[in-house]
């Protein structure tokens, strides 16, 4: 099932500048919304750490010299150890783990494909951009028997829904007897590490995708893993190509997958903060119908004009065009973001003509 990288060239070639899927994080778009909100913005629209790893100083070789192949595998080695795969081997770097999603459609013979939804919108795209059939599942059981590829976001972006570990390496195995693969992109899964089949990475069938920036804090590294099978983890080194991944990046990542104090810590504290939000939010009459620890979604049907409120007050909030009624809130960094956030919601409650619930919103866990 495994095609080299540029065997289907032809097919995807002419797809490959689509639109891309709308994200958070583009303060440019903020900006041109709400031009006279003040500045800083409060970025609420990613799931991203707000209080990233502290990276000190790197060593000068880091920037002045080409990473060389022991500096991939000790990167890899310290990246296995952290996500608990069994063998390093099985474990590949990429710049990002937006690059393997478009990659991995690529290194696969035209079929089917079911994507778990609503998710993450570029898993669908990259499918369809290198010639598969894709098509939109809302179970797994809808999805067995139906494609050669089964897609799962775990635990989802949006709305934070999980598949028990077990349930996926089954999937995986039924997909594997056929020749198929079960892609599980495990970007959250630093903050529900329960969740994580990278126990069973090397696995027949099995293919999972890890993002180092979201839980580090640090999206602007460019750093991504897959975990897969030897021969496509192969195939995947081969498309990647020689110096994927920076020598800056590799030495972060290196010093922060060996840093168990820092992760422990991070987890407690995320575990705080997210119940924070949600009090805060349910004081103002907002109901948090899912999420992780490093975001809350919100479905309520004023849901524009809170994005909007929020927008005047420079927060900025991810919004779903296919779902007027969905909001996505990360986390704010520090009491200043924690106020201004109180703030805007005060203002938003009070032109909606509604009163606040009872004050619940003291910090918990940072």
């Amino acid at each position: 099932m495994i095609v080299t990288p540029d065997h289907h060239a032809e097919s995807y070639a002419g797809s490959l500048y689509h639109p891309p899927p709308a994200h958070g994080g583009d303060l440019a778009a903020a900006r041109a919304l709400f031009p006279d909100a003040p500045e800083p913005w409060l970025d609420l629209s990613t799931g991203i750490n707000p209080r990233p790893y502290p990276v000190g100083d790197l060593p000068g070789p880091a920037w002045s010299r080409l990473p060389a192949a022991g500096d991939v595998d000790a990167l890899c080695a310290a990246a296995a150890a952290c996500f608990g795969v069994p063998d390093a081997a099985s474990v590949v770097a990429a710049p990002g783990s937006q690059a393997l999603i478009q990659w991995l459609p690529r290194l696969v013979r035209p079929g089917r494909v079911a994507v778990l939804a609503p998710t993450y919108g570029e898993h669908a795209a990259a499918w369809a951009a290198a010639g598969h059939r894709v098509q939109a599942v809302p179970s797994l059981a809808r999805a067995d028997g139906a494609a050669d590829v089964v897609v799962v976001t775990n635990p989802n972006n949006p709305d934070g829904r999980l598949v028990a570990s077990d349930a996926l390496i089954d999937q995986a195995r039924r997909l594997a007897g056929r020749g198929g693969w079960l892609v599980i992109d495990e970007a959250f899964a630093d903050v529900v590490p329960t969740a994580s089949a990278a126990a069973a990475a090397g696995q027949d069938g099995l293919v999972v995708l890890r993002s180092f920036g979201k839980f580090f804090g640090l999206a602007g590294v460019r750093l991504g893993f897959l975990l897969a099978p030897l021969a496509l983890a192969a195939a995947m080194r081969t498309a990647l190509g020689q110096w994927a991944v920076s020598g800056p990046a590799i030495a972060i990542a290196i010093r922060a997958f060996g840093d168990r104090r820092w992760i422990a810590a991070t987890r407690d504290r995320l575990a705080g903060d997210f119940v924070r939000l949600d009090r805060l939010l349910a004081r103002y009459g907002l109901d948090v119908v899912g999420g992780t620890p490093l975001f809350r979604l919100l479905r309520d049907a004023r849901a524009a004009t809170l994005f909007d409120e929020l927008g005047r007050h420079g927060i900025y909030v991810r919004r779903f065009p296919e779902h007027a009624n969905w909001l996505r809130l990360g986390l704010p960094g520090d009491e200043d973001g924690w106020m201004r956030l109180d703030r805007a919601l005060a203002a938003w409650v009070g032109g909606a003509g509604a009163a606040p619930k009872a004050d619940c919103t003291g910090p918990a866990g940072g």
